[in-house]
């Protein structure tokens, strides 16, 4: 029999959502589901953030046909699925094969699909277990099939929110100084959607003349029938668009950003549509202060939008209100909450060392970095298990590199302070050094190899020292419009991250080369994110200095030689770098 406190529970989901769905009143945001931090089963896996070390915790929230959502708890190697209209019920614990390291999660038909550099295919094996401790039940997931990029529904799904192959590096390479145009009025875009309400269904995203609207045209795909016509337009200029879901009352939901040219007040949206082209209104993401997550937005087979926002105590699982509007044109959104904080520190200024480079040895640095291909010696494994750390950190050794001993891997190694060029890398793991560091929790260690996120970033615009993510507006300056960004730009938030800047998807995102130990399971690797997300959750467009005209003083001798084993020390005013680790902080 339910108790008391879980009927109430019900009904005060059953209203809130009743309000959600009514066109004529605003709904407040309501947290349908909290998970705290750590290993049990009413909890998930939060990695705490750091100097230069974003906080990561679960990277996707998706929704299946039966109303469940399925939470990706990746750091415990497993997937959380609940009904959040009854969020007093059990549980289901779903546990992925040690094999997969997945950073995307979607559901289509009912078979459960991961990202892990490709898509691939999970089910269930065995019967369900109970859960020791709470409700609920313990199932373990094998792999059945690995989809091919033929796979256009789980392709699209996947692109939605940046989960695709990186372009070709060869484009990249050709581009040298030039700043990456986002055409206009061209070849639409396809984009393929297995939705609730109608199916199978194709969306056409045509970019008009003006760089804030877009026609979105809906057709099916079994009889090529036209469903919806759509005129997207916002205040500023258009970032990403998206068509999530047709729910089972015929309403369409896009996803959109609307971006600034001063990059202030980035927004991202889901605008709610009549098949007939009415704009109904908006659920306003609240991106703001939360980490970067891959999918932050789910929408279900009832219309209902769901947010996943992770905090240091735990994650909360949001239903977004909705926002009416009537005959509406333009959609004019901005942030409910301002992220004043992780502004540069105006007194910190310095002279860096650095090899004269230029965009274009900025891009193939960083290639190389990425696209290294190096044999894992024993030295370089170390001892297994690895345990040195605590806590969702206790792995000490990159997941990327875990079962790899005696094989050859892509990519230098995240390592936690750790820096300097691509050929000291390799000259330490000649010597038998171990390859990287993820317990980001304690002091950097003096006796791994590889590059953290702000080592990466000053190896590529070639200097000599590690500059630290609230170091790096000391040699870069503001971006003032986000879509001046060009290749070796960057996009820093200090103290947390920064990613290298390598070009505009066609559709509008942000494509970017980091070293991350989340993101990229510990090493270099590409990847793809909707832009505002990134403006939002206070990631600031930067330009290294010597790219252009400025009274930036450099000592070009001062810069190590690729035959060296470490960076020479550069000098600062006002501020010098750390004795042991020669990063520049604020």
């Amino acid at each position: 029999m339910p108790t008391l406190r879980n009927c109430l529970l019900i009904l005060a989901y059953a209203a809130a959502a009743l309000a959600l769905a009514t066109h004529g009143a605003a709904a407040d945001d309501l947290i349908v589901k909290r998970f705290g931090s750590g290993h049990s089963a009413d909890a998930v896996g939060i990695a705490d953030a750091g100097e230069d070390v974003e906080l990561a915790g679960p990277q996707a929230l998706t929704a299946d046909s039966n109303g469940n959502l399925l939470l990706l708890d990746q750091l415990n190697q497993r997937i959380m699925r609940f009904n959040p209209k009854r969020p007093a019920e059990d549980l289901n614990i779903l546990e992925m094969p040690d094999s997969v390291q997945a950073h995307d999660l979607v559901v289509q038909k009912d078979d459960i699909l991961v990202w892990d550099n490709g898509i691939r295919t999970l089910k269930a094996t065995g019967d369900p277990v109970s859960t020791r401790g709470v409700s609920g039940t313990t199932i373990k997931l094998e792999e059945v099939s690995s989809r091919g990029v033929d796979d256009v529904f789980a392709t699209s799904a996947f692109a939605q929110m940046g989960s695709q192959p990186p372009g070709s590096s060869a484009d990249l390479l050709d581009q040298n100084t030039r700043a990456v145009a986002i055409k206009q009025g061209r070849k639409p875009s396809r984009q393929y959607i297995a939705s609730h309400g109608r199916g199978s269904v194709i969306a056409d995203i045509t970019p008009d003349k003006s760089a804030n609207s877009v026609h979105v045209e809906v057709r099916t795909m079994d009889n090529d029938e036209t469903i919806a016509r759509i005129h997207l337009r916002v205040r500023d200029k258009l970032g990403a668009v998206e068509l999530l879901e047709i729910d089972n009352h015929d309403r369409l939901y896009i996803l959109g950003e609307n971006i600034p040219s001063n990059a202030v007040g980035a927004a991202t949206f889901v605008a709610r549509y009549t098949l007939a082209g009415e704009l109904e209104g908006l659920y306003e993401l609240p991106l703001e202060d939360t980490p970067i997550t891959r999918r932050f937005v789910t929408i279900s087979g009832d219309g209902d939008v769901y947010f996943l926002r992770t905090q240091r105590s735990g994650v909360e699982v949001v239903g977004v209100g909705f926002r009416p509007l009537r005959n509406a044109k333009l959609i004019d959104v901005r942030p409910r909450i301002r992220n004043a904080s992780g502004a540069p520190g105006r007194n910190f200024t310095a002279i860096a060392a650095m090899r004269p480079s230029n965009r274009q040895q900025v891009i193939e640095a960083a290639f190389a970095f990425e696209g290294i291909q190096w044999q894992v010696t024993p030295e370089n494994y170390g001892s297994d298990p690895d345990t040195a750390c605590s806590g969702f950190n206790r792995i000490r050794r990159p997941w990327y590199l875990q079962g790899k001993m005696g094989q050859y891997v892509r990519g230098v190694p995240y390592c936690w302070g750790c820096h300097g060029s691509l050929a000291n890398f390799q000259a330490l793991m000649r010597r038998g050094v171990k390859a990287g560091n993820i317990c980001t929790k304690n002091a950097p260690r003096n006796d791994a190899a590889g590059v953290d996120c702000s080592a990466f970033v000053s190896a590529t615009w070639g200097l000599s020292v590690h500059y630290t993510t609230a170091a790096i507006p000391a040699i870069a300056k503001p971006v003032s419009d986000p879509w001046e960004l060009r290749p070796g730009d960057a996009l820093n938030k200090p103290g947390s991250h920064v990613m290298l800047f390598l070009r505009f998807t066609p559709d509008r995102k942000a494509e970017v080369m980091e070293a991350s130990p989340g993101a990229c399971n510990g090493r270099v690797c590409r990847n793809v994110y909707p832009l505002a997300s990134l403006l939002a959750r206070g990631f600031q467009p930067v330009r290294f200095k010597a790219f252009a005209d400025d009274n930036m003083m450099v000592a070009q001798s001062a810069y190590a030689s690729d035959k060296d084993a470490g960076p020479v020390k550069a000098k600062a005013e006002k501020t010098a770098p750390h004795k042991t680790r020669r990063r520049h902080r604020r």
